[in-house]
């Protein structure tokens, strides 16, 4: 071999090794904007979560907050329904033993029949006629369990 060639081989050599050294830098940074663009990405994926997890959060109070509503509206509603019943039951028990007199005051003329009240008509006195269909209807419907009306007017 002569001279030349080995400068030759020599700087082919020294290429070799340039090359593969500008290579491993070239890795080692690439390599390290991949961590960095993988630690930025895990960043992003942690904030999305947290906000993820507090709007789930904030579901779930408002949620409760109106079942703990609807809770007290329904025990206030159930709370009245019990109490009606309880009174229209003692209503009509007191009706069907007569422990409760009904009086009822007509004006001077029944509209529907033309005939006049008598002024002495007394509270135990009996209504005929047209005022007292309209009363018993009234009654029954008054004193009903049913929410429509068990007669109709």
């Amino acid at each position: 071999m002569s001279p030349a060639s080995w400068k030759l081989a020599g700087v082919l050599a020294l290429l070799l090794v340039t090359a593969g050294g500008v290579w491993q830098v070239q890795d080692w940074r690439y390599g390290r904007q991949l961590a960095e663009q993988a630690g930025l990405h895990q960043d992003d994926l942690n904030a999305i979560s947290n906000a993820a997890a507090a709007q789930v959060r904030a579901d779930q109070a408002k949620r409760l907050a109106l079942e703990q509503r609807l809770s007290a509206s329904e025990e206030t509603h159930y709370r009245k329904l019990s109490d009606a019943q309880k009174d229209q039951a003692r209503l009509r028990d007191r009706l069907a033993t007569s422990d409760l007199r009904l009086s009822i005051l007509l004006d001077a003329a029944d509209p529907t029949s033309g005939r006049s009240v008598p002024a002495g008509t007394e509270a135990g006195g009996v209504v005929y006629g047209g005022a007292r269909a309209r009363l018993d209807r009234r009654m029954l419907n008054e004193l009903s369990e049913l929410p429509t009306p068990a007669i109709r007017d």
